[in-house]
């Protein structure tokens, strides 16, 4: 029997290439922010993105406008997922939510042990989430290296890790809470789903539908990036795979590019604007940094591959045939890449705090760094396909195409 290679779905291709090009852009974009911030301009360049329009700092638009966006392809992406991708068919899908099931779990508990009852306590959820763009990019430089189903379960992971951040998001997160203007929200969302039921495919009144949706949501205090999560379940899906007649095909395949080109290396640039001195590199050593790094770094992989490696065990899920444990401990290494979503999550958390976000952001930036480059290698040395039934062993998997 040899090795079963798997089909990737044209919207799935679309969606890695643009994630693999997004997260070259990215590393750019924050090395570029770092060497303006640590310049003789960088008071300039931290005063610019703190400049005030609409009521709002030019930070808060990126992060609470722009970033919605973001969290709307997010949805889209889901929903995706949840049709005719991975995450469709009951039994592929099983592996990657328990991954992602652990890769929330444990880095949470450490971080968790190391600041119960302290002022950082709300950092909990920081190192709970994977950067889709980067650890993609990091797995697109290995290629054929590693089997097609690795980027499939990465892929799918990272999806489900996201639900989970954007569930934290919105339960932990939430600021004094308006039940007026989120029932208002919820109204909007609750008609945007009858017009979507009604096969209303016309992109305008989703569009309106979403700003309206995204006002109320900031106004509740629920955060405002959570109507983009909503928009994306609201908009028409066809369960057909590829179907370009779909509104919600139609609006992911625009959205890649402009989401990975444009609105995440902006959210670099606001977000990554760090002072390196010997004071700032000293919090390094304090109990939040220390668990976002060791929750990223160690917590992911460990806790991506003992609850995967306990569901095979007791025949929940199975491994797809072209994998071994070693390719999904390699994932759990690059899943330790939180970047984005955890950067987004520490502004929740420390909201006003420069130091305690300075800090975290050197953690999170300190991490991705390792995980990425310990990931990249380990695949590199370990992540070829197997080649023969010997690895396989009772590996047998219902191979869905995506």
């Amino acid at each position: 029997m040899g090795i079963v290679r798997r089909k990737l779905s044209k919207s799935f291709n679309a969606f890695f290439e643009s994630e693999k090009a997004g997260g070259i852009l990215l590393i750019v974009c924050t090395v570029i922010s770092l060497l303006i911030t640590n310049s003789p301009i960088g008071k300039q360049y931290l005063t610019f993105w703190h400049l005030g329009i609409g009521g709002l700092s030019l930070e808060l638009w990126v992060n609470d406008a722009l970033m919605a966006i973001f969290f709307l392809l997010i949805g889209l992406e889901l929903k995706r997922e949840l049709y005719n991708g991975e995450l469709s068919n009951f039994k592929t899908a099983l592996l990657p939510i328990f991954a992602a099931i652990g890769g929330i779990a444990l880095p949470a508990s450490i971080h968790f042990a190391l600041n119960q009852g302290t002022p950082t306590q709300p950092g909990i959820g920081i190192p709970m989430a994977t950067d889709i763009a980067f650890a993609l990019g990091v797995l697109a430089l290995l290629g054929s290296r590693v089997p097609a189903s690795l980027k499939i379960f990465l892929t799918a992971l990272a999806v489900m890790d996201d639900l989970g951040a954007i569930i934290v998001i919105a339960v932990f997160y939430t600021a004094k809470l308006s039940t007026a203007y989120l029932f208002g929200a919820i109204i909007v969302f609750g008609i945007l789903v009858l017009l979507s039921k009604a096969k209303v495919n016309k992109l305008v009144p989703y569009l309106l539908g979403g700003i309206l949706m995204w006002f109320l949501m900031l106004k509740s205090g629920v955060h405002a990036t959570i109507a983009g999560v909503l928009l994306g379940f609201a908009i028409p899906f066809s369960a057909k795979e590829d179907d370009e007649e779909s509104l919600s095909y139609k609006m992911e395949h625009f959205l890649h590019k402009p989401v990975a080109f444009i609105i995440l290396p902006i959210f670099a640039l606001a977000n990554t604007g760090i002072v390196i001195d010997s004071e700032s590199l000293k919090t390094l050593t304090h109990s939040n940094e220390i668990g976002i790094m060791s929750g990223l770094v160690i917590g992911k992989p460990l806790g991506i591959t003992l609850l995967s490696f306990i569901a095979v065990s007791v025949g929940i899920c199975k491994l797809p045939l072209d994998l071994n444990w070693k390719h999904i401990f390699g994932a759990g290494i690059l899943g330790g890449i939180g970047f984005t979503m955890s950067i987004f999550i520490t502004n929740l958390a420390f909201a006003g705090n420069v130091v305690e976000i300075n800090g975290s952001k050197m953690a999170i930036l300190l991490a991705s760094l390792t995980a990425g480059t310990i990931g990249f290698l380990w695949l590199k040395l370990l992540g070829a396909p197997n080649e023969s039934d010997d690895d396989m062993e009772t590996m047998d998997f219902d191979m869905t195409e995506v």
